[in-house]
C-alpha cells in the first residue's frame, strides 16, 4: 500500500472565478506523482476529489488507467470535532468495512491511500487503515508530501524537539475554554508546543477563544493556507496578538501552535 500525499488546496480555489489549481509540480515531488500515475487501486475519503487529484497527475504524468476505469473505494468517515479525549468504542463492522478495502493489496495490486489534504493517516481517517495493513500483513510506503502540521511547526519557531498534535478542541464554548487552559498547563510544565486544526468556517471562534483564554506570555502562532500563494505564519505573544487587527478566512485551513512561557 502507498500512501499518496496530496496537495493542502482542497476546498480553496474559487471555482466561479476559474481559479486554476496550482501545478502539481510545485508541491509534491515528482517520485510521487508517478506513483499515482501508475496505480488503478485506492482507498480515499472522497471517490470525486480523488478524480480531480488523478486528473491533475494525469497532466503530468499518464494515468495507468482512464478516470472511468479506477478503482476507488471510499474510507468510513469518522466523526470531526469536539473530542473530550475519550477512546472510542470498537466498532467490529467499521472493521470489517476497513479490511474490505484491503481485499485488491491482499489480491496482489499496489493500492494507494490518498487523504483529502495533505500525508494521509496524519490527522486523516486513513490511520486505521495503515494500522489494518500492517495487521494483514501489506507492506506499507509513505511517500514524501507536505503536511500543514509539520509545515506550520517549522514556521512557528516553537519547540520543534517536543510538541503535540491534538487535533479539534470541543465546540462547546466553556468545554473548549478549559481544554485550552489544560492544554496551556501542559505545554508549560512540559515546555511542549501544542497544535490544534478547526473545520475552516469556525476559524475565527477557535482564533477568539485562544486570545480569551491563554496567558498573555503565551507564544501564539498562525499557519494559514499554507503551500498557497496567499499563505502566511506569524508567531507572536498573546499579549501582542490581543493589540493586533486579525480576520482569518473561513474557508482556508489554518494551524494554531502555542507554547506556554
Amino acid at each position: 500500500m502507498l500512501l499518496i500525499p496530496n496537495t493542502l488546496d482542497f476546498g480553496c480555489l474559487d471555482d466561479s472565478t476559474g481559479e486554476a489549481a496550482p501545478d502539481l509540480r510545485d508541491v509534491l515531488p515528482m517520485g510521487a506523482i508517478t506513483a499515482a500515475a501508475s496505480l488503478t487501486h485506492w482507498i480515499a475519503e472522497n471517490a470525486k476529489t480523488t478524480r480531480a487529484f488523478l486528473k491533475r497527475v494525469g497532466e503530468i504524468s499518464p494515468l495507468r488507467a482512464p478516470l472511468q476505469e479506477q478503482d476507488i473505494q471510499v474510507l468510513p468517515r469518522p466523526n470531526k470535532g469536539g473530542n473530550k479525549g475519550t477512546s472510542k468504542r470498537p466498532d467490529p463492522q467499521e472493521d470489517r468495512q476497513i479490511t474490505d478495502l484491503l481485499a485488491p493489496a491482499l489480491a496482489g495490486h499496489d493500492v494507494g491511500l490518498i487523504s483529502e489534504a495533505g500525508l494521509p493517516g496524519v490527522a486523516d481517517p486513513g490511520a486505521a487503515v495503515v494500522l489494518a495493513a500492517h495487521k494483514a500483513g501489506v507492506p506499507v510506503l509513505p511517500l514524501s508530501g507536505p503536511s500543514s502540521l509539520v509545515l506550520a511547526l517549522a514556521a512557528s519557531g516553537l519547540h520543534g524537539q517536543s510538541f503535540a498534535f491534538v487535533g479539534y478542541l470541543p465546540v462547546e464554548a466553556q468545554e473548549r475554554a478549559q481544554r485550552i487552559k489544560d492544554l496551556e498547563q501542559t505545554s508549560r510544565k512540559a515546555h511542549q508546543t501544542q497544535l490544534v486544526i478547526e473545520t475552516p468556517y469556525r476559524n475565527t471562534a477557535l482564533w477568539q477563544a485562544l486570545l480569551q483564554h491563554l496567558q498573555g506570555n503565551t507564544l501564539l502562532s498562525v499557519s494559514c493556507g499554507l503551500t498557497l500563494p496567499q499563505g502566511w505564519s506569524r508567531t507572536d505573544t498573546v499579549e501582542r496578538w490581543r493589540k493586533l487587527p486579525v480576520t482569518l478566512p473561513d474557508d482556508i485551513p489554518t494551524v494554531f501552535s502555542w507554547l506556554a512561557a
